[in-house]
């Protein structure tokens, strides 16, 4: 029984040297450019007040010690969630003090630090979205239609609407490359080669700058969680908590181990 036809397309040479390889440079100089320049609009953070710090890492470490429970003996779990819980409930741990507790989400406009902090997400949309923008018209203008490459590893045909872009073909080979998609390939898939020139800390990823906003909220505009709300959450999370200590029994554990290898 035959195999399946191979299909092949006849190209010319020249749209790896007047196509593919433009397109890659300029997104390798485009990524670079977004790094310096956010960069130089990146603003140093501020200090954070004492009491907000304390507000923070108090969270965390009971968020921390709620994943990792089973790291600590039950009686030393046990005397941590009661310091966090009863504190928790008098509102020791609020920047603001016991006095906040019921007053509900801070107004964003009113801490400057938030405000400073919005205003840097801005300016990092704005030199990730301008640019990117820019090379999508300059692509669609000059290179639409295009299928410049052919991809050296069988693909499901689900990949055809994001390998094929711009290219009106019903029938073609899934692992054909058109040019509109080969930027999408490459604004996603250069953190390697951003990372061998910029170092492993650099901003021209785009992928980490989405994650960085999620981390920081959808809405900016939409205030930060009630403090209060928080603790009491984590509280909750923390009374519903079955403690399992990772070392209870492991004498005997290890013993049998030893018994069975004998």
């Amino acid at each position: 029984m035959a195999g399946p036809v191979e299909q092949h397309i006849h190209r010319d040479p020249a749209l790896f040297y007047w196509i593919l390889l433009p397109i890659t440079i300029v997104m390798i100089l485009t990524g670079i450019l977004r790094h310096y320049l956010s960069t130089l609009l990146q603003t140093a953070p501020k200090k954070q007040a004492l009491p907000k710090l304390r507000e923070q890492r108090s969270l965390l470490r009971a968020q921390t010690l709620r994943v990792n429970h089973q790291q600590i003996s039950k009686a030393s779990f046990e005397r941590r969630k009661e310091v966090f819980i009863e504190a928790a409930k008098e509102g020791r741990y609020l920047a603001e003090g016991p006095e906040s507790r019921g007053k509900g989400k801070p107004n964003p406009l009113s801490d400057p630090a938030m405000m400073e902090g919005m205003m840097g997400m801005m300016k990092g949309n704005v030199a990730m979205m301008v640019p990117q923008s820019l090379i999508m018209g300059w692509i669609n203008a000059f290179f639409s239609g295009y299928v410049i490459m052919k991809l050296p590893f069988p693909l499901t045909p689900q990949f055809k609407q994001m390998l094929q872009a711009g290219v009106g073909t019903r029938d073609l080979d899934v692992r054909w490359v058109s040019s509109l998609s080969w930027y999408f390939l490459t604004l996603f898939g250069l953190q390697p080669v951003y990372n061998f020139i910029l170092g492993s800390n650099n901003a021209a990823s785009q992928v980490a700058q989405q994650m960085q906003q999620q981390q920081m909220g959808g809405n900016p505009m939409g205030g930060a969680e009630d403090p209060d709300k928080m603790f009491q959450a984590e509280t909750e999370n923390l009374e519903v908590v079955e403690h399992r200590y990772i070392l209870d029994g492991v004498e005997e554990r290890l013993l049998a181990k030893l018994n069975a290898g004998i």
